[in-house]
Order: C-alpha cells, then structure tokens, then sequence
C-alpha cells in the first residue's frame, strides 16, 4: 500500500470499530473512533488547544470557578459520563469549544455579551452535547472515511494567530477545532442541550433568547461574530423558531439567574475598555509600533496584572530595537503568566538580540513543553547552527518545515542548507522526481532506493535558478513509513503548467528519519 500524507492523528485514531450506539440519541451509528481514542485525544489536546487560544483567563479565579459550576450542573445531567472539564479562555473574540471527551472551553469575549447564568448553560449544554454525542469523533469519521486520514477539516483554528504554526500532535487540536459541525449536529445539540438545561433546574427559554440575540447580531454584523463561535456554529432564524418548538413543548420554568450573572462578571466588564486597548493594539503592532505602545500602556494603566498588555508593550519595544525594554516588559509577562508559551517565546527572540543565549535557550523550551510551535523549532535550530550542532540544528529545522508558514518555509531552506553535510547518505537513498499530469498539476514522486525504513521525508518543491538550484521553495512534511523499494507521490500544489514548464521545477529530500 502506497504512503498517503497524513497526520499524526491517524495513527492515533485509526481504531477498529463498527456500529455503536449513540448515547444522546440511542440511534445505531458508525463509530470507527472508539471512546478511548476519545478521551486520550481530548486529554492531550486540551492543554495546548487553550495556549493556541490564547491561554487560561488568570485575572478572575471566581469566574472561573463560576463557569465550572455551572458547567458541572449541568454535565451530571448529561447522557454520557465523561471526563468533562471547563475553561475560560483568554481570548476576546466570541467564541466556545468542545474537543473529545469532554474538554470545553468558553472565550472571555463570549462571557461578556451573554446576559444570564441560563445563556451560560444554553452555550455549556450546547457544547456538551457536542462532546456526549460524538460529533467531533463523527467529524474524524468523515475525515477518515474521505480522505484516509484523520484531519480533512483544515490547517488552522480560527481565531488564533498561533495555531498556523503549531507542528508536531500539537497540530491535531488546531484542526479539531477548525471543524464546521453539520447543520443537523448543530440542531441536536441545541435541542438536546436545552434538555440538560431543564434536568439542571435552567429555563430553556434562555436558548431562545440567546439564538435571537446571535441572529440579530449576525445580521447587523456587529463586532467581528462570524470569525468567533459562528464560523462554527452558525447561527439561523431556523434554529431560532426550532429551539421556540423545544422551549414550548418543555414548558417555560427554571432558574434565569440575572443578577448572579452581572455580579460575576462585573470585573470583566471593567476591564472589557483595557482588553479594546489591547486588541486594537495588535492590530497597530505592524505598521505603528509607536502606536501599539501606547495602546498596550493605556491597557496597563487601567489593568496591571494582565500578562498579555505587558507582552503587547514587549512586541512594540521589540519592533522599536529598544531590546533591554523589551526585555523588562516580557519579564512582566512571564511573571504575571508563567504557563502561557508566548511571552517565553518572545522574550527568547529578545533575549538573542542581547547576546543571552543560555537564557534564549531556557525560554525556548519551556515554550515548547506548553506548546510546541515552529518558531520556537526553527529559533533553537539557529542557536544550535551557530553552536557548530549540525546534527541538532538539522532536527529543529526539519520539526519548523512541518508549518505551513513563513517561519516553516525559513526552516525549510535552513534544512537544506545543512541536509548535505548533516545527512548524504540518508538523502542519497531517497530520490525525488517532478512530473505533472493533464491537468497541469505538478506531482512529486519519492522512492526509497536504499536497504531500511525510512520515515516521516520532508520534501522541498520548486522552481530552479540558474544555477540549478531549488529557488523559494515550498517544504512538505510527509508523515508515515516508506519501505524500501517502494515509492509514492503526492500533490505539490502547484497548478497550471505544460510538461516543458515542468522542466523548470525541482523536489529534494531534505531530511527523514530512518527506522530500524
């Protein structure tokens, strides 16, 4: 069987199975992911689906807790017992999530927009029953199904500026939550949830109220709704007048919870200018750094504890090249957030800049252990490149080129600068050839012409110099076993050429790890 490019999620979730009951529905269904593959995905990538996010909410443990009640109350009522955990994110777009096994979380921003303690069950039921139903499994299914692999529903979670450089299994959480669920998975959970509403003492008709809200809000496209829980779970006048039937036939009744709702989040509100500020200074950060620092000191002069207005003053310093600033800002980050990745990741890069090495070294690693990202690869592949650890640079290197980014494509040809001194015989045995097809599609071909295994092959696709040389080109990281003997062929992506074009392109092996 030929090589297929895949994820690493396949090998996790290619599990033998058949028809199982749904525990929501208790309707037969296919179940090719079975519930332990559920729950060791939704454990493993829970922790780095909230860093790509934007990290735990700190400033407000009471409203965690909070969340996490209301939450709780609600799951014990749920069909399915799972593991359930929840979170507040710290993320100012609208948003909410469920991975497998029952790991959810809910954004600062949505938080803010809802009115009472039963709109906060509406969207916890919402995304329970996702979870107890299966429809992220049910998502893995169609993917598997399709594609013969796990994750066919896109590169990058929305919303999040550091999900498009997540590499390693890391990388599965950004494509469980970029999933669209079906229009039929969303009604479910809506009727569904509204149910462990009612069993946990809530009146459904706060779903109504909420969807009325989301639509209103959609049509009139205020703030940025479709890039937040939307995109996702869209809203509709359909879903409106279906959760008006539910509501109906359960009977109005139950606990609404305003005044709770507006004491527990009295402080977010508060702060909501500071985190505008904030916001509005990211998007300055490129073209006016002198802008996002006033921003970010006007976030902090209303807001002291929040890491991220400290890590937003860093990025500004940073751009201005006033580095030891940077540096003391990026300190403040960390201390007010010491387990979020990026103010260590940015703090390196500063750290670099004043000759700190070791400490650049330091912050790149526990960067890593709280999310593993390219940036942080292809900076530690630089630290050891210029250390004269070829081999160890070549690593890192290989890791960064699995992004699709421009830190992955540096990465990329940073690897194949050194893959001739790191490893020529390894490259020897791997051979890589161009063709295209009817349709102008430029297809790659590696065969593996040596003795042993060879495993996970970074390729790099592109067009030659003069002096026959791979010129911008675009690295694909293939991941599974090449036996030898055997070859496979894969979709560069790039289109619209005759075969004489083609002669004008050129793929090389950059790297691969051999088993044995």
């Amino acid at each position: 069987m030929g090589m297929k490019v895949v994820t690493v999620a396949l090998l996790l979730a290619l599990t033998v199975g058949g028809c199982a009951t749904n525990p929501v529905t208790g309707e037969s269904e296919l179940a090719l992911v079975s519930e332990s593959t559920e729950l060791e995905i939704g454990s493993k990538q829970y922790a780095p689906s909230r860093q790509m996010q934007g990290g735990d909410y700190l400033l407000d443990p009471a409203l965690t807790a909070y969340v996490r009640d209301v939450g709780r109350r609600l799951a014990a009522v749920s069909d399915r017992k799972l593991p359930y955990e929840f979170s507040v994110i710290n993320d100012s777009s609208p948003n909410a999530w469920a991975l497998p096994g029952g790991k959810i979380a809910v954004n600062r921003g949505l938080l803010v927009e809802l009115q009472s303690e039963a709109e906060l069950a509406a969207v916890l039921g919402h995304e329970i029953v996702h979870a107890a139903a299966r429809h992220s499994a049910q998502g893995m299914e169609r993917g598997m199904l399709l594609q013969g692999a796990l994750a066919a529903v896109g590169a990058v979670a929305r919303n999040s500026e550091y999900a498009g450089v997540a590499v390693g299994a890391a990388s599965l959480g950004a494509n469980l939550l970029n999933q669209r669920y079906s229009r039929e998975a969303e009604l479910e959970s809506d009727r569904y949830g509204m149910l462990y509403m009612q069993r946990a003492g809530y009146d459904p008709m706060a779903a109504v109220d909420l969807q009325q809200t989301f639509v209103r809000l959609d049509q009139s496209r205020q703030q940025n709704w479709l890039t937040g829980l939307f995109a996702s779970h869209p809203p509709s006048p359909e879903r409106v007048e279906a959760n008006r039937g539910t509501a109906r036939r359960m009977g109005r009744g139950g606990r609404v919870g305003r005044q709770e709702y507006e004491r527990m989040i009295a402080g977010l509100k508060r702060s909501r200018p500071a985190y505008e500020a904030f916001d509005e200074g990211q998007k300055q950060l490129e073209k006016s750094p002198e802008a996002a620092l006033r921003l970010a000191e006007k976030a902090i002069s209303i807001e002291r504890r929040e890491g991220l207005f400290h890590g937003l003053k860093g990025d500004a310093l940073y751009q201005m090249k006033q580095y030891e600033w940077a540096r003391k800002a990026y300190d403040s980050a960390v201390a007010l957030n010491p387990d979020f990745f990026r103010p260590h990741l940015q703090r390196a890069m500063v750290r670099s800049r004043l000759n700190d090495q070791r400490g650049a070294r330091q912050d790149l690693q526990r960067s890593l252990e709280l999310l593993p990202t390219a940036d942080a690869h292809y900076l530690l592949g630089i630290l050891a490149r210029e250390e004269g650890d070829r081999r160890s640079a070549a690593q890192h290197f290989r890791t960064a080129a699995g992004s699709d980014s421009g830190v992955g494509r540096a990465a990329a040809k940073a690897l194949a600068a050194l893959s001739a001194a790191v490893e020529p015989a390894r490259n020897d045995r791997l051979r890589a050839d161009v063709m295209v097809d009817r349709s102008g599609r430029l297809l790659v071909r590696v065969s593996n012409e040596g003795s042993v295994d060879i495993r996970d092959p970074v390729v790099v696709v592109g067009r030659v110099d003069a002096r026959g040389k791979i010129h911008d080109g675009r690295a694909h990281r293939l991941q599974g076993r090449l036996p030898p003997g055997r070859s496979f062929s894969f979709d560069s992506g790039i289109r619209g050429l005759s075969r004489s074009e083609a002669d004008n392109y050129r793929a090389q092996v950059v790297g691969a790890r051999t088993t044995h």
